[in-house]
């Protein structure tokens, strides 16, 4: 059964960091590229970063760069977002997806979201 559980998120202050976790489980997480997505409420779905699956082709979404790094451990089946310098724009539901091949828009696999709300 294939399983994406992602986990890292709660409540931060602006300026602060937090870390979120995407543990795989099911496939051959070392062949798929991975994505976080966000969706705050009453918007849209939006990209935040994706890895290539050998860990090393990176891409981010212009919100984000410089303040948030995607990263993957191969041996350990997870994918992480570490998102220094938050903004309460980055408020949102954080996901992560598995991808047939990075750059593809639609992941094949999704996790349930954890969320991560930016307040003082």
């Amino acid at each position: 059964q294939v399983q994406l559980v992602e986990s890292g998120g709660g409540l931060v202050q602006p300026g602060g960091s937090r870390r979120l976790s995407c543990v795989a489980s099911g496939f051959t997480f070392s062949n798929y590229a991975m994505s976080w997505y966000r969706q705050a409420p009453g918007k849209e779905r939006e990209l935040v970063a994706s890895i290539h699956s050998n860990g090393i082709v990176r891409n981010y979404a212009p919100s984000v760069k410089g303040r948030f790094t995607i990263s993957r451990d191969n041996a350990g089946n997870t994918a992480y977002l570490q998102m220094n310098s938050l903004k309460p724009e980055d408020t949102a539901d954080y996901f992560c997806g598995a991808d047939r091949s990075f750059g593809d828009p639609d992941p094949i696999y999704w996790g349930q979201g954890t969320q991560v709300t930016v307040s003082s």
